[in-house]
């Protein structure tokens, strides 16, 4: 009975936590939508000058949504960017805790940032907004850090099936960003906020995903070779794309220059960017863009251009300071490049029957798996878009191909994990994070058991057989750390050798780790240097002893880990 009141309690705030999400999503696209409206559809016309056949006014929309959001975010810094890197950093870190205001905030400076031509997505905004919404649920009903861990994915996942009319690809979604992986029951709760999401969605704005598709898709398995290559070559410009996005963020930021001006300088950038192709969506998501490349209305040169433009314009609206998403963004660069690579197929082999609406699709999944690290929720997002299981071999082989190529240029990073890793959290996609979430202060021993430098080796022996510890850290008079001492260093020495003082025997090289490091850290340290004993000083300048770490206490940290992480 405690087990199905226990799967009801969960479930039922999981469907609560997919309609935060849901409702949470559609009133930011409303938002977005009203924010469109005012400056393409007033604002726009009483500023704009032709020249040459180009409305000068383009230049200006962006830069007016950057003056009007630039006191917000002078105010509210970590409003910068996507909001995923947020929400994993709230999960994985800090017990599942958002604040209400910040979401706020995130909602109205990403809708005004949108709606003046930033060239940003709202699928990572979204996504932000369901897990904050389901963060303020815990808070409500004053749920245990667990149940507020699951119940963010779970808005997170909500947030992105309602954005693409995808259920299945958003939960996974979040399984792969937050979990990195498909783990356990915690599959059952998201998977039913997802749905909750996607179905909330749809009764209320009717279309989730404004792109339509090809409904004749299909390729030759020959065709296998061309999508590996496809792979390969988005899989090097996505993981540029993502260097280039911090380099240029550092650079810009790095100069001295106000926050206001470098806002400003962004959103000028963007309109004369933008200027060139007003009807190609450069200017805010893109997705009509998407639907001319994949209805092969657009020829090669065009497409490589509007590649280019759109990275370089969603580079400078997020390197400048602006919130918004890199998800769409993502999706219309893997798109155009991938279109074009069909298209240059088809005219070299045009025996083959090429269709290019094939590699946009699968463009798009190289190029979002290279940039996420998620190739599992492209390869289910676009065969849950196209309803066609014919593709799914190409997308596959583009998917993977892409995701493996970048994370070798990126080192396991993701243009999420790079962020954080700013911030001091370091994570690497591909694999559970366990270790990561707890820090050497949360398991170190504070009052640790020690020798001196000039204590004998008797004096150590003396000390194993009274507390049974096998290796101690050896401190001199200022309690600062100077090695390591084990029992198996004098096991077998005579009584002559044992009367010698301990400094004498510490030769070898030893790790030493610090609080503030993650516990992943110390258990690396441990392998690498072969102890099983890790002396944790104050910091690298102040060397004094504050505890130890032994194996043991990384072992039951590790299934401390698990049990706070998944559902039983």
């Amino acid at each position: 009975m405690h087990y199905v009141r226990k799967w009801v309690t969960v479930l039922t705030f999981s469907m609560v936590a997919g309609l935060a999400g849901g409702f949470g999503a559609v009133f930011f696209r409303l938002l977005i939508s009203q924010s469109h409206r005012l400056f393409f559809g007033i604002i726009l016309p009483n500023i704009s000058l032709e020249l040459h056949g180009y409305n000068l006014g383009y230049i200006i929309l962006p830069a007016i949504g950057s003056v009007i959001v630039a006191p917000v975010i002078l105010r509210f810094p970590d409003l910068q960017g996507n909001g995923i890197p947020e929400v994993m950093e709230s999960v994985i870190f800090r017990g599942g805790r958002i604040s209400s205001k910040f979401s706020l905030m995130k909602i109205i400076v990403t809708s005004i940032t949108i709606g003046s031509g930033g060239s940003v997505g709202r699928e990572g905004p979204i996504g932000f907004i369901g897990a904050s919404m389901a963060s303020r649920l815990g808070d409500w009903f004053h749920l245990s850090t667990e149940m507020r861990k699951l119940l963010m994915t779970c808005g997170l996942a909500a947030g992105i099936a309602g954005t693409f009319n995808t259920p299945l690809a958003g939960a996974m979604f979040a399984l792969e960003v937050i979990y990195m992986g498909t783990f356990s029951l915690n599959l059952v709760p998201i998977f039913f906020a997802a749905i909750t999401g996607h179905a909330l969605t749809l009764v209320i704005l009717k279309q989730s995903f404004e792109v339509t598709f090809p409904w004749v898709l299909g390729y030759s398995h020959v065709e296998l070779i061309f999508f590996f290559l496809l792979g390969i070559f988005l899989g090097v410009l996505s993981a540029a794309y993502v260097k280039f996005l911090y380099a240029l963020h550092d650079w810009l930021t790095g100069g001295g220059t106000s926050k206001v001006r470098i806002l400003v300088l962004g959103g000028l950038s963007v309109g004369v960017i933008g200027m060139f192709f007003p009807q190609y969506g450069i200017f805010g998501i893109g997705y009509e863009g998407m639907s001319l490349a994949l209805y092969g209305l657009l020829p090669i040169s065009l497409l490589i251009l509007l590649g280019v433009a759109k990275m370089l314009a969603t580079s400078l609206t997020l390197s400048s300071g602006h919130s918004g998403g890199i998800f769409a963004p993502s999706l219309y660069i893997g798109t155009m490049f991938g279109t074009a690579f069909g298209m240059v197929l088809q005219l070299l082999m045009p025996s083959l029957g090429i269709n290019p609406s094939v590699y946009a699709l699968a463009g798009m999944a190289a190029f979002f798996s290279g940039v996420t690290q998620a190739p599992l929720t492209q390869i289910l997002m676009i065969t849950e878009l196209t309803r066609s299981y014919s593709i799914m071999p190409a997308i596959m082989t583009s998917s993977t191909i892409g995701f493996l190529t970048a994370r070798f240029f990126l080192n396991g990073d993701s243009v999420y994990t790079l962020k954080l890793k700013r911030k001091g959290f370091h994570l690497k996609t591909g694999k559970p994070i366990i270790l990561e979430t707890i820090s050497v202060k949360e398991i170190m021993t504070n009052s640790p058991v020690y020798v001196h430098e000039w204590d004998t080796l008797m004096d150590v022996e003396n000390l194993v057989a009274k507390t049974g510890h096998e290796c101690f850290p050896v401190v001199n008079e200022r309690t600062e750390v100077t090695g390591i001492i084990c029992i198996k260093d004098f096991i077998r020495r005579n009584d002559d050798v044992k009367r010698m003082q301990v400094r004498h025997f510490l030769t070898q090289p030893y790790a030493v780790a610090y609080p503030d490091e993650t516990a992943e850290i110390a258990f690396k340290k441990l392998l690498d240097h072969n102890q099983n004993l890790l002396p944790i000083v104050k910091s690298p300048e102040d060397r004094r002893l504050v505890g130890v770490v032994t194996m043991r206490d990384l072992y039951m940290a590790y299934y401390r880990g698990i049990e706070g992480m998944y559902i039983e």
